[in-house]
């Protein structure tokens, strides 16, 4: 069953991504995963949680390091795409 990760890199600026929500999209990318970029957020899925897991452990240590002030994660383990 797929793992979905959506990750919120803040603060945001819809049009403009700042250098600290594109780190965490780079780091995220990788190991044949899916990554998402949307309006309200970003999505990494692949079939091996351990592989998604690492991804957002690296997207988030990316944004934090590049500036973020929040870091907003939802996991979810099924078919449907997170809320």
């Amino acid at each position: 069953m797929p793992l979905v990760v959506e990750f919120t890199v803040e603060p945001f600026v819809e049009g403009t991504p700042g250098p600290h929500v594109e780190a965490a999209i780079d780091a995220a990318k990788g190991d044949g995963l899916r990554v998402d970029f949307g309006p309200f957020g970003t999505s990494v899925s692949g079939d091996d949680p351990d592989l998604v897991l690492a991804a957002t452990d690296r997207a988030v240590r990316a944004a934090l390091a590049a500036g973020a002030s929040r870091v907003s994660v939802l996991v979810s383990q099924d078919d449907a795409p997170p809320l």
